[in-house]
């Protein structure tokens, strides 16, 4: 809480020297009392000397000193939607996402709470999908169609090795608007097309939410190189590890043919590096709880903004309420206004 004309606070000196007058003209009226030998008249005055005498007059107290900080404009810190940003979920859908330590199963607790955290966020942010295993592919370019990118979420399928570094890659190649079909030919004489690259600060902040259960085992970029090129482009990366230490999953034996378990920790420590590296945070979910208390989390952190509005008509409106109050407890019990 602040305000925007803070020379405007010492009115509320005015406060303690009302109160002081309040006190002073109930002495001296104590006094006049003490003049009378009508025992009864006393007793009447003893009576009128309780709480509710007081109240209004407390009322009244209570709304100048809330005048007076609504004339210094207060300003108080809200959360505002943000305008306009890019989310991209890039989703682990490798075979280890079969694992049921997360009910029901790592996948479908990822597909779950992501379709949930879509909810979340402000309606104009355009949000896009990728997913990765032994490769990694563009499901859905940006875009404010919400249904669509849930039902690319729903078509996802868990099966092959984790190409995490790849995943990254992909994502930010939506940091920039698709290559129109086609090349330009420029002819001789001609000024080429400008190369240089766009102004970062033009375009709308980008974010790319990462979910990944396993340690990257397949892919020509790794996830710490990804993690470095997205910091070049001002992209920070937040990650989220799926999974506890002692998830299992199938996977059939390339000789035998046979089904054999094998361990599938997260690799909670790559991608705690890769959220460092990126200016980002990243988060442990051991459970579907702990997923969606996750992105409701992210939702907040990436869908809105802290600013500082004006309060000045909440204190003002708050300051005639507590007038209108005290005048019409003065009205109903003395039969005075105010």
């Amino acid at each position: 809480m602040g305000v925007q004309w803070p020379g405007l606070l010492w009115g509320l000196l005015l406060v303690p020297a009302t109160l002081a007058a309040y006190l002073l003209a109930q002495r001296r009226r104590a006094r006049y009392a003490a003049r009378f030998t009508n025992l009864d008249l006393l007793a009447k005055v003893a009576r009128s000397a309780s709480w509710r005498r007081h109240l209004p007059a407390a009322l009244y107290l209570l709304a100048l000193t809330t005048l007076l900080l609504a004339l210094a404009r207060p300003q108080a810190v809200a959360l505002v939607p943000k305008e306009q940003a890019t989310v991209v979920l890039v989703m682990d859908v490798s075979g280890s996402m079969n694992a049921t330590d997360v009910q029901p199963t790592r996948l479908t607790a990822a597909q779950q709470s992501a379709i949930s955290f879509l909810g979340q966020l402000p309606a104009k942010f355009r949000v896009g999908l990728v997913s990765f295993s032994s490769t990694a592919q563009i499901l859905t370019r940006p875009t404010t169609d919400r249904d669509a990118v849930q039902n690319a979420i729903a078509s996802l399928r868990a099966e092959g090795a984790t190409a995490m570094g790849e995943g990254i890659e992909r994502a930010l190649e939506l940091k920039r608007p698709p290559t129109p079909p086609g090349t330009t030919t420029t002819l001789p004489g001609a000024t080429p097309p400008s190369t240089a690259a766009p102004n970062p600060g033009a375009d709308p902040p980008m974010v790319i939410l990462l979910l990944s259960d396993g340690a990257n085992t397949q892919g020509r970029t790794q996830p710490l190189d990804a993690a470095r090129h997205a910091r070049q482009l001002n992209v920070p990366v937040y990650t989220i590890a799926l999974g506890t230490d002692t998830g299992m999953v199938d996977v059939p034996d390339e000789q035998t043919g046979q089904l054999r378990r094998i361990p599938v920790p997260p690799d909670r420590f790559t991608l705690r590096r890769i959220a460092e590296a990126t200016n980002a945070r990243s988060f442990n979910a051991p459970s579907s709880k702990d997923l969606k208390t996750i992105y409701q989390d992210l939702g907040s952190k990436i869908g809105f903004v802290k600013q500082r509005q004006e309060v000045t008509a909440g204190f003002a409106a708050g300051a005639l309420l507590l007038l209108v109050a005290g005048a019409g407890l003065a009205l109903v019990w003395f039969g005075r206004f105010p």
